[in-house]
């Protein structure tokens, strides 16, 4: 039943609209709590859409979020098939957006809305006095001007998406690789659509070991021999970048290390690794790719395009005045870091988790989604919307709640290894 909403009361402030942001707003919802849901985009779900045409390796059951699907159904929605993998595209038109459109929801919702700045009410971070019991303002950019948005709490669900890491194998941004930005695409290309184009009769160089990076040559590889394709990775050796194959209990991820073990097994494709990029430049040739391969410099030359596939990390620059706990290492929520990381474990699930794993030293304050994992892989949505259902449940009071924590996720089948189809995403939301 959804209470009536607590008009005299300060907002509680979700920041993105992506499926974890949307989620959480559901839940405020049915909690009968004041909110606002910013969204930096055009539209929910913009960061997905920039890989509309990927289709995820999660079928739509963990896709949508228990409760916000209960709200649209009670407008007359209908859910897509439960085991169907959808497409990006299909995520935001089928079940976001008919989301953000929920009378309940919509009003509330601020597009075009860039966060760029976060403190505490007339308190700098170095001031401890009254700290827990002052609010939140939020600085946002929206329309040509800096809106000041007070809150009594503040849940960043912005993702990583936006913040892609370079090529280098020191994860250093240089100078001759941001003057390369023309030549290098961050993400997976609609190579079978808008961007085909950009690589008939290339030379093209994809850098990364994970699912994205897979995602992109096998959609390369079907342009046959109009492209050659070059992977280049850390990985000691290419098997590590197979997966659980068969063994896999997501289907469609298993499926997609076949097609690459298969495809590699072909020699359609030149794979260097473990290879660690040191340096580009561009050359009259085309880019110079130098670096270390397999213990010795080594240089490739005539290089016409590069697809780096290499990860995001969290935006942490409009939190300068917050105070965090953020794991050195992962740049995940501290607290979650050991169930994460990929030096320790690599399997796919991750145990259930909730607000007092995720909690901040700045009362009120959480980090969900994909950016609560940092630099750390194999995110799924489901593990956020558990995220928000017992954030929001804490912040509304219900301690109980909050507390019993309950997720159903495959298991991966395989551990240690990067697990991963017909261009599947490695994960189910980025946004």
């Amino acid at each position: 039943m959804i209470k009536k909403i607590k008009e005299l009361e300060l907002p509680i402030v979700v920041i993105g609209a992506g499926p974890v942001g949307l989620a959480a707003a559901a839940h405020l919802v049915e909690r009968g709590e004041k909110f606002l849901l910013l969204e930096s985009g055009s539209q929910v779900g913009s960061n997905i859409l920039q890989w509309g045409h990927v289709r995820l390796f999660s079928p739509w059951q963990y896709n949508i979020d228990k409760l916000a699907k209960k709200l649209l159904e009670q407008s007359g929605w209908i859910a897509p098939p439960a085991e169907q993998l959808p497409i990006g595209k299909e995520l935001v038109e089928l079940y976001l957006e008919p989301l953000s459109k929920l009378p309940e929801i919509k009003p509330h919702l601020l597009l075009n809305a860039k966060v760029v700045a976060i403190s505490k009410k007339g308190l700098d971070k170095m001031k401890n006095a009254g700290r827990d019991q002052s609010s939140f303002i939020l600085y946002v950019e929206h329309q040509g001007k800096t809106q000041r948005i007070e809150a009594k709490a503040v849940i960043d669900a912005t993702g990583t998406w936006a913040n892609p890491t370079p090529v280098n194998a020191d994860n250093i941004w240089t100078s001759e690789e941001r003057a390369l930005n023309k030549q290098i695409y961050y993400g997976i290309p609609d190579v079978q659509g808008r961007h085909k184009k950009r690589y008939l009769g290339k030379k093209v160089a994809v850098i990364g070991g994970g699912h994205s990076a897979i995602n992109t040559i096998l959609e390369l590889a079907q342009l046959d021999d109009q492209v050659e394709i070059n992977w280049f990775m850390r990985k000691q050796k290419v098997e590590e970048a197979y997966g659980g194959e068969e063994k896999d209990a997501l289907e469609a991820r298993g499926e997609l290390g076949s097609r690459i073990h298969q495809l590699v097994d072909s020699g359609r494709i030149k794979v260097y690794t473990p290879f660690k990029i040191q340096q580009l430049s561009q050359k009259e040739g085309g880019i110079e790719l130098m670096g270390d391969y397999k213990g010795e410099p080594y240089t490739l030359s005539g290089i016409d395009e590069i697809i780096t596939n290499t990860g995001s990390r969290p935006d942490f620059s409009f939190l300068r005045e917050i105070r965090l706990s953020i794991d050195s290492a992962t740049e995940s929520v501290e607290a979650l870091s050991p169930l994460i990381d990929p030096n320790l474990h690599s399997c796919g699930t991750v145990r259930p988790h909730g607000e007092e794993i995720l909690r901040q030293p700045e009362k009120n304050f959480y980090i969900v989604g994909m950016k609560s994992y940092g630099r750390a892989p194999t995110f799924l949505m489901a593990t956020g919307y558990e995220q928000v259902r017992s954030i929001v449940a804490y912040l509304s009071g219900d301690m109980e709640s909050s507390k019993k924590v309950e997720l159903e996720l495959p298991e991966t089948g395989v551990c240690s290894v990067n697990l991963i189809p017909k261009v599947i995403s490695s994960s189910c939301c980025r946004s």
